[in-house]
């Protein structure tokens, strides 16, 4: 069974959780492609770098959601592998390829709407609008861009594909 990210539960709003993300590290890459096809072009090289393509050739497990999100600065999708809960940023092994990265995540309290089906721009975007929609009626600050999780491969069927959007907010406790 693959790992999933964990995450706590911190309310249930009607239509999306409102969850806490502990610290993590993930594995990510640039890419400049249509929203559409940015994660099957980056979903080689980051399964490259885990299946031992990195400097201590160590394989490393595969966990999901697979995240998406878009430089609000340059318009290019990063694309990153979430690293299983267990690995501190210092038990990654250095990535050979150059245009892979690793980096840690500090926790995060977020938004998220689960979805299913095939992934595309306009679900996506219909999602984000909506999400964004709920975010504001119950009154959380947004905190930075959007990102989509991918839980499945592509040979699942559409209808049994789980995906989310997810917006991390200002932690609501915090101030």
């Amino acid at each position: 069974m693959t790992e999933h990210q964990p995450y706590e539960v911190l309310q249930r709003y009607s239509g999306f959780e409102l969850r806490r993300y502990p610290e993590h590290v993930v594995a990510e890459t640039d890419v400049t492609a249509p929203f559409g096809v940015a994660g099957n072009l980056a979903f080689p090289k980051l399964a490259r770098y885990i299946g031992g393509h990195n400097r201590a050739s160590r394989k490393v497990a595969m966990t999901a959601p697979v995240v998406q999100e878009q430089d609000p600065r340059s318009g290019v999708f990063v694309v990153g592998f979430v690293m299983p809960s267990d690995m501190a940023p210092d038990d990654l092994p250095e990535p050979l390829d150059t245009a892979i990265r690793t980096r840690r995540i500090p926790a995060q309290t977020a938004a998220a709407v689960t979805l299913s089906g095939r992934w595309s721009r306009s679900s996506y975007q219909a999602h984000t609008n909506e999400l964004l929609a709920m975010v504001a009626r119950a009154h959380l600050e947004v905190a930075g861009p959007p990102r989509y999780a991918r839980f499945d491969p592509p040979w699942t069927p559409w209808f049994l594909r789980k995906n989310e959007v997810v917006i991390p907010v200002r932690d609501p406790g915090s101030g």
